[in-house]
């Protein structure tokens, strides 16, 4: 099976100073999803968690909502000329009955570390109907003091990206900031679809009481999984994409952007932010 991290030579040069050593390298490598036995997608990933992985991916596609609408996920063998497992193909089969969207009957999917939509054909394409309306959702209300301590709690749960430094981590909090896990991942999509495949085969979907929060920036992608999973809630450390902000506005979600230390920017959903009543609206 492949590893988290790798080792690998290199040349160091530090002020002039030049010498070589191993380095600890994040690992990389293809994960093909398969859905009752059928090609759907193919992800680089960092090994680790890849039912999990699987299992998130198709709760943002619509596919899953419950732990009772999955049947079993397992590795394929077979995957080489010789037979062998590679455990990077994975086959996740649903319960018997299950109706499945067309879409997923009818793409395949080839996602990228650096771009999780690459491939899909247009914009409704992903604007898949959520079972869980954040709308409708219990009131949320974060004070922004809690939300900025998030990112150092992020970054202290990080493990692997101290040995590498070259992971994207996502988190769930609850509303009083308590952490509920953290997932890294080469790619941030990934680690959020690690969180909530976890959630969804701990049968805790819709996760209507928490906060997202993702290392690097917030894409339209992360919101719709954020949307996907009923998360009320979206921090970045870093920008948010325009058609992440549209889609926000677009299903309630709140949106928190470049939160770092105690500024922060909200983007969407302010209305889960308890402002003083004194603040400034510049």
């Amino acid at each position: 099976m492949g590893r988290v991290t790798e080792r690998r030579k290199v040349l160091r040069i530090r002020e002039g100073a030049v010498s070589t050593r191993p380095d600890t390298l994040v690992a990389e490598e293809p994960m093909e999803i398969r859905l009752n036995g059928r090609a759907l997608a193919i992800t680089m990933r960092t090994p680790g968690d890849d039912f999990a992985l699987a299992a998130g991916f198709l709760v943002s596609e619509g596919v899953l909502g419950s732990a009772e609408e999955l049947r079993n996920i397992v590795y394929c063998a077979g995957a080489t000329a010789g037979g062998a497992n590679t455990y990077n193909v994975v086959d996740v089969r649903t319960a018997p009955g299950l109706v499945l969207p067309e879409i997923t009957l009818e793409r395949n999917v080839y996602t990228t570390s650096s771009c999780g939509l690459c491939g899909k054909a247009s914009l409704d394409a992903v604007r898949t109907t959520a079972r869980w309306p954040i709308h409708d959702t219990p009131p949320v209300r974060l004070d922004p003091g809690l939300l900025a301590r998030l990112p150092d709690r992020l970054r202290a749960a990080q493990q692997v990206f101290d040995r590498t430094g070259g992971l994207h981590a996502a988190a769930l909090f609850t509303e009083d900031g308590e952490l509920v896990d953290v997932r890294e991942d080469v790619g941030r999509h990934n680690a959020v679809d690690k969180l909530v495949g976890r959630a969804l085969r701990g049968g805790m979907l819709p996760l209507s009481r928490t906060v997202l929060l993702v290392s690097g920036r917030a894409s339209f992608e992360l919101a719709q999984k954020a949307v996907m999973a009923g998360i009320p809630v979206l921090a970045a450390v870093s920008a948010p994409s325009s058609l992440a902000v549209d889609l926000a506005a677009e299903t309630g979600l709140t949106l928190v952007g470049f939160l770092r230390g105690a500024s922060m920017n909200v983007y969407a959903g302010e209305h889960r932010i308890a402002l003083r009543a004194e603040a400034s609206r510049g």
